[in-house]
């Protein structure tokens, strides 16, 4: 083998074998932080929230009204819920399990507003406390489109 064609695989290999940690570290990439708007007394925004951070997210809760949060970032008030995040640049309204905003943040649909479970859903992260015995109603997670609009992003239940 002539020395040049030996020093590239040399090289090649040294590179491929640094592939798999290079990998695991885009894998670990930190998460964007969440700022949450939420009424200062709720506890299923708090058990939200310890959700959200054991998925591995930097959660700031701000006690206030969510209203000038979900108006600045145009979720529409009928897909509301107890209360709005921002995550990444969109919107996360109500009770939005961890992983299908991780999802969110990975796909980064263009046309999106952000993801809401309107209403207050029994089972869904925040409504899953030892209060609701373990029940669970069937729901959707939205995708809010920048028209106002919705299509179903995950099923549960």
């Amino acid at each position: 083998m002539t020395p040049p064609r030996r020093h590239f695989l040399q090289q090649a290999l040294a590179a491929s074998s640094l592939l798999p940690g290079l990998l695991h570290a885009q894998a670990r990439a930190p998460l964007p932080p969440v700022t949450v708007w939420k009424d200062p007394s709720c506890g299923c925004c708090k058990d939200w929230i310890v959700h959200m951070e054991a998925a591995g997210f930097a959660v700031k809760a701000l006690d206030e009204s969510p209203n000038a949060a979900r108006a600045r970032l145009k979720v529409p008030r009928a897909l509301g819920s107890c209360h709005t995040a921002e995550v990444g640049g969109y919107a996360i309204e109500g009770h939005v399990p961890a992983a299908d905003v991780k999802r969110l943040l990975r796909e980064r649909p263009t046309q999106a507003i952000g993801l809401t479970v309107p209403g207050m859903v029994v089972g869904s992260p925040g409504m899953d406390g030892p209060v609701y015995q373990g029940r669970q109603q069937p729901y959707e997670v939205l995708l809010i489109t920048a028209d106002g609009r919705t299509r179903v992003f995950a099923k549960y239940g």
